[in-house]
């Protein structure tokens, strides 16, 4: 990487994950334009987790192993954050323009991060972006799991470092990507997530399945949107459109159920000055019911 080369940090969080984790680092080692540090969080593995990371380590001194104690189980949402933290506290770069976060079990192509500067280059309200995900099938196939464009993968998300700061880091909380997307929103940020070839991100796991099971994870999502404020109405649109997803049907209604047993029993709710109106008001215009607060000047590129 030349100096003029964008500088970015890679913080990855993982627990357990040998089966995918070496396919994950050599993804990052082989980009065009490679990390200034590559930083690993072992949040406490049992497997040999820790061992792929120090092997990896003593061949490249960009990968920085960071272990943390076993809390006996895998912790989503918060969990991740603190690992998260973990690593961005083991940084030793002064130079640093993005900041990226990716789970282990991913897999990019080797002009991923060079495709996505020059979308960050051409762009200066981009604060936030990634690509499309796709789902690994047993037999070798490819299906995209889908998000909205103004959306971004918390699996493998890339933040400019004044974003990060502006919106003051990530929540350590369920929902802590999507609470990250629209307070980057709120400080007048653009946020997406691009279709381009280059920028396709291969998934081993189906996205919400939870490490207990994907019933389970549906459950949780939906307890996660109303924990972060999420109107009931958009909250019925994304059940609906995510019952023509496997499980088909029933993990639409396990969204609701999950968001219901939060409204039942009333349980805490993300509080920030602005962010429940700003986010209603964004999720209302994506019913054609309203228009959100910020606005941003259009993008330079072509979608």
């Amino acid at each position: 990487m030349n100096e003029k080369s964008p500088g970015y940090i890679i913080i990855s969080p993982v627990r357990n994950e040998e089966r995918y984790l070496p396919l994950a680092i050599e993804s990052v080692l082989n980009q065009s334009i490679g990390p200034l540090e590559y930083i690993l969080v072992d949040d406490g593995s049992t497997d040999r987790t820790g061992e792929i990371i120090r092997e990896a380590a003593l061949k490249d001194p960009r990968i920085r192993y960071v272990r943390r104690e076993d809390r006996g189980e895998r912790r989503v949402g918060p969990g991740v954050v603190e690992a998260f933290y973990d690593g961005y506290r083991a940084i030793r770069s002064s130079r640093c323009d993005f900041i990226c976060k990716m789970d282990g079990d991913l897999t990019i192509g080797p002009r991923y991060f060079e495709t996505l500067f020059e979308k960050f280059s051409r762009d200066p309200y981009l604060g936030a972006a990634s690509g499309k995900l796709f789902l690994r099938l047993e037999g070798g196939g490819l299906v995209e799991e889908r998000i909205t464009d103004e959306s971004v993968l918390g699996g493998m998300l890339c933040l400019t470092k004044p974003c990060f700061e502006a919106i003051g880091g990530f929540v350590p909380q369920v929902m802590w990507d999507g609470i990250t997307f629209h307070r980057c929103r709120m400080e007048g940020f653009r946020t997406r997530s691009f279709p381009d070839a280059e920028l396709m991100i291969t998934d081993h796991r189906i996205m919400g399945s939870s490490h207990k099971t994907i019933f389970h994870g549906r459950i949780r999502w939906g307890w996660g949107q109303y924990f972060m404020g999420t109107h009931p109405l958009y909250m019925m649109a994304v059940s609906a459109y995510r019952m023509m997803e496997r499980p088909f049907l029933i993990g639409g209604m396990l969204i609701f159920c999950g968001f219901l047993k939060g409204w039942i029993t009333k349980t805490g709710r993300y509080e920030h000055p602005g962010f429940r109106a700003s986010l209603r008001a964004w999720q209302m215009e994506r019913l054609g019911l309203g228009r959100r607060k910020e606005i941003i000047p259009p993008a330079p590129y072509q979608e």
